[in-house]
């Protein structure tokens, strides 16, 4: 029954109507409610419709006996389960993830998909901090819903400061990028403001929330609330963070954006569409 039923929802015009022109807030809020009830009667049928249609892989998780919906999403690893090169030179990637849009910042001009460019400047509410970027590097990282939801510091790095911009909640995936402009800045995200501690050098993480539960938290600033709760704005942080420490979470499958300034590289074997893991070298440092 499964292939029917994705061949069904995989449909663009059928998958972007069912994702995005419902009231995409009201049914985040709804579906944030519901994933954290740990009564039997809604947590094991959501857990079930969860591990259906995500196509959830747990092989590697902690524990498979989860209280809620929630539980499932935020669901930490085995030790071991994820291994970060320990070369100090590169970047790994921060999390479990399909690469998308990847490539050279022109100027500030990139791209969420081919055909569909935005500024760095309507992503980032800091011209300054906009233009140590400016001819830099840029990597989209989407994590689907079935996917390890946790991100770690891609390399050793101080944050100095976290930016809170709300907003929409639209789907990220490859459907709502061909068809709605400038989306990741539309949408409820967080600007991670870094150094690496071995040149001292710029580094940014986006991470972009997304429709349903579309929750962030970050240990640099208090995993107790979301970034929602804390409020828009920014905030200065004084957090160490050595390569392949958790930086926090989502709580449903979203996109990380990594920005690196000029100089710093890519790897030349990213491909669009490309699964990869959380601790896999995609970068250098210099």
């Amino acid at each position: 029954m499964r292939g029917p039923i994705m061949r069904f929802f995989l449909n663009e015009d059928i998958n972007f109507l069912v994702t995005n022109r419902l009231p995409r807030r009201f049914a985040t809020q709804l579906i944030g409610k519901i994933a954290r009830i740990e009564h039997p009667l809604v947590a094991k049928p959501s857990l079930a419709l969860w591990k259906f249609f995500a196509n959830v892989d747990l092989s590697d998780a902690r524990t498979t006996r989860f209280k809620s919906l929630r539980d499932g999403f935020v669901r930490p690893l085995r030790d071991g389960a994820r291994a970060f090169d320990t070369d100090p030179d590169t970047i790994a990637s921060p999390c479990d993830a399909l690469v998308g849009a990847h490539g050279r910042i022109e100027d500030d001009r990139l791209y969420q998909v081919k055909g569909f460019p935005y500024r760095l400047g309507d992503l980032i509410p800091d011209q300054n901090l906009v233009e140590r970027f400016f001819d830099g590097s840029f990597v989209t990282l989407r994590l689907t819903a079935g996917m390890y939801h946790r991100f770690h510091a891609p390399t050793d790095i101080a944050v100095e400061g976290v930016t809170y911009l709300s907003g929409d909640c639209w789907n990220v995936n490859p459907i709502a990028l061909k068809r709605v402009e400038r989306l990741f800045c539309r949408n409820e995200r967080a600007v991670i403001e870094a150094r690496t501690l071995v040149s001292g050098r710029p580094l940014l993480i986006v991470p972009v929330a997304a429709i349903l539960v579309a929750s962030i938290r970050l240990h640099c600033l208090d995993t107790e609330r979301t970034l929602r709760e804390h409020g828009p704005g920014r905030r200065p942080c004084a957090a160490r963070i050595g390569k392949g420490e958790e930086m926090g979470w989502f709580e449903h499958g979203s996109t990380i954006i990594l920005f690196l300034p000029r100089g710093m590289t890519l790897s030349d074997h990213l491909v669009e569409g490309q699964a990869i893991r959380a601790g896999e070298v995609i970068g250098r440092t210099g």
